[in-house]
């Protein structure tokens, strides 16, 4: 046979082994991704305690890596939620472990708000989610910047973030939430109302400028203004932290927030977050294998407490239409608004996030809340490896 025809031969033979080989992959992947992610989550559970010290000397993908397998287009609440109910023990060398290698990626203390001495008035800002499209420093956002981290030298030793799915109502979480040393609350949660389930103690809240919009009717009456003027009063010193850069059209609504704190001089500490933030954060989430599009508030702020919290707990975090009995549970504990979780068109990837935090909770990294607390309120052990 001619050498140019046993060589085009053994081409094609080859060419055929890996196709082959890819579709056997793919099977295997469609097959593992079928097996139920019972079996998955198991998998962390048999991480033993000599493990987790082990994981002091491994690269941090491996602690989220298991997340990303798990179905989160048809969750099993059921076992989604199992863990809530384990005995659960705080790991300090793992906590310690993640904040080292986020500080790899961004430095929270400084990146929760762009200072004074950086901008001036008529500056010109490039929206982080849309670089063609600018905005300018006014004069009341550059008087509200501050002129040190309103984090500077802080460090607490139990932190709490409260969400605001649905999950929480009903939950008597309130007080277990209060009793933490700084309480983080997201997008301006109305709290009086809801005290017993929710809590009422607040050190630092976010507000994304769509929430002027839908909670309080873009201000188009006096009543709306003073609910809006009493809410902001009502944070008494807290951090009022406001993305006022991340995307082109809210900021009339910054502005019209900005206003009313100078006019009534409310005591709130405003900061606004850095324009590398959003990015740097979800870099180390990519860099550690999941592959969330943009991170929710919620995730920002976990992200964030690591630099100043030694032991973080998490509320109101559950990205479900239903608990795991079964019951619909409202996306806001709040109000009616309806969310598609998996939706494509979403920005965010929710239950991968969900899930992650899981891996975290059972891990002993940071502690996850869905049940009510009069269940979970049992002493909880410290473990710190050394």
């Amino acid at each position: 046979m001619p050498l140019v025809l046993r060589t085009l031969l053994f081409g094609f033979v080859t060419l055929l082994v890996v196709v082959l080989i890819i579709d056997d992959i793919a099977e295997v992947e469609e097959e593992t991704a079928n097996a139920g992610h019972s079996k998955k989550v198991n998998l962390q559970r048999l991480i033993s305690k000599s493990h987790r010290k082990a994981a002091a000397h491994v690269d941090p993908t491996a602690l989220t890596r298991l997340s990303v397998k798990i179905n989160h287009h048809h969750p099993n609440y059921n076992n989604t939620a199992k863990f809530s109910s384990d005995n659960w023990t705080f790991n300090k060398t793992l906590s310690n472990l993640i904040r080292k290698n986020i500080l790899r990626f961004l430095d929270p203390e400084r990146d929760i708000s762009i200072l004074k001495g950086t901008l001036k008035p008529g500056d010109i800002i490039h929206y982080v989610f849309d670089r063609h499209s600018t905005t300018n420093i006014s004069e009341n956002l550059y008087r509200l910047l501050p002129t040190i981290s309103p984090m500077k030298n802080q460090y607490h030793r139990r932190c709490a973030i409260v969400g605001n799915s649905g999950i929480l109502l009903n939950s008597s979480c309130g007080p277990e939430i209060d009793s933490h040393d700084f309480v983080i609350r997201c997008n301006l949660a109305p709290v009086e109302e809801y005290s017993r389930d929710v809590g009422w103690r607040t050190n630092l809240v976010t507000m994304n400028p769509s929430v002027v919009q839908r909670a309080f009717q873009d201000l188009v009456s006096e009543e709306w203004r003073d609910r809006f003027l009493q809410r902001l009063q009502s944070l008494s010193g807290s951090v009022l932290w406001i993305p006022a850069f991340m995307a082109k059209g809210g900021e009339e609504r910054v502005e019209w927030a900005l206003r009313l704190i100078l006019l009534h001089t409310v005591n709130v500490r405003t900061a606004f977050p850095s324009l590398r933030l959003l990015h740097a954060v979800r870099g180390y989430w990519l860099t550690n294998n999941v592959h969330i599009k943009r991170p929710t508030t919620g995730l920002l702020m976990y992200t964030m407490a690591t630099r100043f919290c030694e032991e973080i707990h998490l509320y109101g975090f559950w990205p479900f239409p239903l608990d795991p009995q079964g019951k619909p549970v409202k996306y806001h504990y709040y109000d009616t608004l309806k969310y598609e979780y998996t939706s494509s068109s979403s920005p965010h990837t929710m239950p991968l996030e969900f899930r992650t935090l899981s891996t975290l909770h059972r891990q002993g990294a940071l502690r996850l809340h869905t049940r009510s607390c009069d269940v979970e309120g049992r002493p909880q052990k410290e473990v710190q490896n050394k």
